[in-house]
């Protein structure tokens, strides 16, 4: 493993260095607590409200830099090595004149009591380092993670429409965003050794030899992908962790390639970057895309993360499963392949062996008798879990389905497929009265709990009423779900 060293990143042009990080010391800890940046706001510590927003740009193949929106109450100050971190103190000009997006929510009244005001403004800040004439959807799906209680969205919105009509700024215009300078100043960080802390506690391998090594040296490491849960543990329950390994130095598992077998998505790619790839090859989950968490947590969370983590409720699962993917995996130099649908074993246990991890996921390429469908039900449009999520996919042919996947999320103690009522499905015409013998097979398949998001009765119901829907939508009809019912609703509120 190589040397100690000091954790580095750029901030408001300089070099920060940090002898010896805490590994899971927060960013939003840092900016308030040693940093003395108190613009960047605690609110939820949890990624939901935005308040702490702040912009990473990282250096990206090719030469640019990619700058992205995150929430820094959950995200680990040893992960910013190699980056810059902009925050709301970083965008005034040198005479303190304020950048566009801060000139347009003044002018824009988009402001009253100010404590999400930061957030706001650095999501807005990210789009305009992305977006030269962002549209009303896309402001909305930036802003999607940022709450505000006084001020109203309106009027925020209008700020972000505005935000390209002012002149371009001395500092941080889309052009000095990537300037040389900027470029020049990241360089020699990406190019460092890989950071180890000297007690031990965090290492970034910079290849998946040295993580596969450290890996199985080490199996009671705990690997760090997005951080998006793994935060929760430490600023909501107070863990102690283990000693961290962090993947997102790792350059194979942040790939995306289609080949022969399929799509294959590295480990290390976030939740942004992996949707529009699969997007491009099935866009039946754009819906599903839009609504998964917000920007911020999409820009650091990770689609393998997603899947290892393995909660019932991750939305993700129920897709993939439907699409019969394959995890590849890894232990020190041994590699193997496990369909997902064999990889969860009961709530939060997976079939992963000591010292061995996930280095990517692959989807097999569809058939073009293949009808999908994906469907999320939740009390919220954004930033809500699932009561149920689910994928559909079945493969008729000459009227007849041969092939059915019934995967559903929050039914059962993990992600699974509905195994009996695809049993129903397949060999049968692709009719409603075939849909009918599925539903009747769903208690068989599923006895789900009632919890505060809904009711088990309610879940069966509206489990087996999006398949109806399924089937009417895939032959140019539409039904209208069950409402939940009142017990539900008591419990959820």
């Amino acid at each position: 493993m190589p040397a100690p060293r000091p954790l580095q990143f750029i901030l408001d042009g300089e070099l920060v260095s940090i002898p010896e990080p805490t590994a899971t010391l927060t960013v939003l800890q840092y900016l308030r607590d040693v940093a003395g940046r108190c613009g960047t706001k605690e609110g939820c510590a949890e990624g939901d409200c935005g308040a702490c927003t702040v912009v990473l740009g990282e250096a990206a193949p090719g030469g640019a830099i990619h700058y992205s929106a995150i929430n820094s109450c959950i995200r680990f100050l040893p992960t910013l090595d190699g980056r810059e971190l902009v925050t709301v103190e970083s965008l005034a000009g040198p005479d303190d004149t304020p950048h566009p997006v801060q000139q347009a929510m003044v002018d824009q009244h988009a402001s009253q009591c100010g404590f999400c005001t930061p957030g706001f403004v650095m999501s807005l800040f990210g789009l305009y380092l992305n977006r030269s004439d962002p549209d009303r959807a896309q402001l909305l799906e930036a802003l999607s993670g940022n709450l505000c209680r006084c001020t109203g969205y309106r009027p925020i919105l209008d700020a972000g429409l505005a935000m390209g009509s002012y002149a371009e700024p001395a500092r941080w215009s889309r052009e000095d965003a990537q300037s040389a300078a900027r470029r020049a100043r990241l360089e020699p960080l990406v190019s460092a050794p890989a950071l180890v802390t000297g007690d031990g506690c965090y290492f970034a391998p910079k290849n998946i030899e040295q993580l596969a090594a450290r890996y199985a040296a080490a199996p009671d490491s705990l690997l760090l992908a997005g951080g998006t849960d793994i935060g929760l543990w430490v600023t909501q329950g107070l863990r102690e962790l283990p000693p961290l390994i962090w993947l997102g130095e790792v350059r194979e598992l942040r790939r995306i390639r289609a080949d022969e077998q399929g799509l294959w998505i590295g480990a290390g790619v976030t939740i942004t970057e992996a949707w529009p790839a699969l997007l491009q090859h099935w866009p039946e989950f754009a819906e599903q895309a839009d609504r998964f968490a917000s920007r911020p947590i999409r820009n650091s969370a990770t689609l393998c993360g997603n899947l290892a983590n393995g909660s019932p409720i991750g939305d993700s699962l129920p897709a993939l499963l439907a699409l019969d993917a394959v995890l590849e995996l890894r232990c020190g130099e041994q590699e193997r392949a496990l369909p997902l649908s064999r990889f969860y074993i009961d709530y939060r246990k997976n079939a992963l062996a000591r010292g061995e991890f996930v280095t990517g996921v692959r989807i097999p390429h569809r058939h073009a008798d293949d009808q999908v469908a994906s469907y999320k039900v939740a009390r919220r449009h954004d930033q809500d879990i699932s009561a149920v999520a689910t994928t559909f996919r079945v493969r008729v042919m000459d009227g007849v389905v041969t092939e059915a996947r019934l995967a559903y999320g929050g039914m059962a103690a993990t992600a699974k497929r509905a195994t009996v009522a695809e049993h129903q499905l397949t060999g049968r015409p692709w009719t409603l009265a075939s849909i009918a013998l599925a539903q009747a097979a769903l208690p068989a398949d599923f006895q789900p709990l009632t919890d505060m998001r809904a009711s088990g009765e309610y879940r069966l119901r509206i489990a087996a009423a999006l398949l109806e829907r399924f089937w009417r939508e895939m032959n140019g009809e539409a039904v209208r779900l069950p409402a939940a019912p009142v017990a539900a609703m008591e419990q959820e509120s």
